[in-house]
C-alpha cells in the first residue's frame, strides 16, 4: 500500500478533504545529481494539493488533524495501465491492422490517430465507471499522534 501524510482541511459529513504537500524521493537517491528526473520532480516540489478521501474506518476527524492516507498498489497500477497502456495498444493495433490490409502510409497514420483517440475515450469511460466504485480514491488509514 502506498502511504502519504496530510492534514485534514474540511470534514463535510462522509467527505473528508486532506491537504498534502508534494514531495520528491530524489533527495534520498544516490543518483540525484546526475539524473534528469530530479529536474522534472522539482517543478511541482512543495506544492499543496487537496484531495477528497474515503474514511472506511469511520475515524473521528477534525480540521487541522494530521492523517496517513493510503492507496492500494493494484489501484495505482490499474489506473496507469488504463490511462497509458490502453490508448497505446489501440493506436498500435489500429495502425498495424490498416497497414496490413491497405498498406497506405497516410491511412495507417490516420488509423493510428483514430486508435489513439478511441483508446483515450475508452479509458475515460472506464475510469468514470471505476470512479463511481471509488476504486482509485485514497482512504484515511490512521491518524498521526
Amino acid at each position: 500500500m502506498l502511504e502519504e501524510t496530510g492534514t485534514v482541511t474540511r470534514v463535510e459529513g462522509e467527505s473528508i478533504w486532506v491537504e498534502t504537500i508534494r514531495q520528491s524521493a530524489c533527495e534520498g537517491c544516490r543518483a540525484s545529481k546526475g539524473c534528469g528526473q530530479k529536474a522534472l520532480a522539482s517543478i511541482g516540489q512543495g506544492k499543496r494539493f487537496q484531495v477528497k478521501v474515503k474514511n472506511p474506518r469511520h475515524l473521528v476527524l477534525r480540521e487541522g488533524q494530521p492523517v496517513v492516507l493510503g492507496l492500494e498498489d493494484s489501484a495505482l497500477l490499474s489506473a496507469s495501465a488504463l490511462v497509458y497502456l490502453l490508448p497505446l495498444v489501440l493506436m498500435l493495433g489500429a495502425a498495424m491492422l490498416v497497414d496490413s490490409i491497405i498498406g497506405s502510409e497516410g491511412l495507417t497514420i490516420l488509423a493510428a490517430l483514430a486508435g489513439l483517440a478511441g483508446g483515450m475515450l475508452l479509458a475515460r469511460t472506464l475510469a468514470s465507471r471505476s470512479q463511481n466504485q471509488c476504486r482509485f480514491e485514497p482512504e484515511v488509514l490512521r491518524t498521526v499522534s
